[in-house]
């Protein structure tokens, strides 16, 4: 049976913490960062849990081989 592949796209959204809770980006990741202002900046970066089960699945599927934590 070959490998599953991951989705790249939510890889680079999507994180699990140490404890296993999902979380992912307040504001999706922006090209041509370099032209906005700080206060933005830091919204990039700034992350959310996801809360909803069918959402979690959902990433589960697309991200086969991340970390699920404890």
């Amino acid at each position: 049976m070959p490998k599953m592949k991951t989705h790249k796209a939510t890889s680079k959204r999507f994180k699990y913490t140490g404890s296993g809770k999902l979380m992912r980006t307040k504001i999706g990741k922006s090209h041509l960062r370099r032209k906005k202002k700080k206060r933005v900046k830091v919204l990039f970066s700034e992350m959310l849990e996801v809360k909803t089960p069918s959402t979690r699945k959902r990433v589960q599927k697309l991200l086969p081989y991340a970390k699920k934590g404890k």
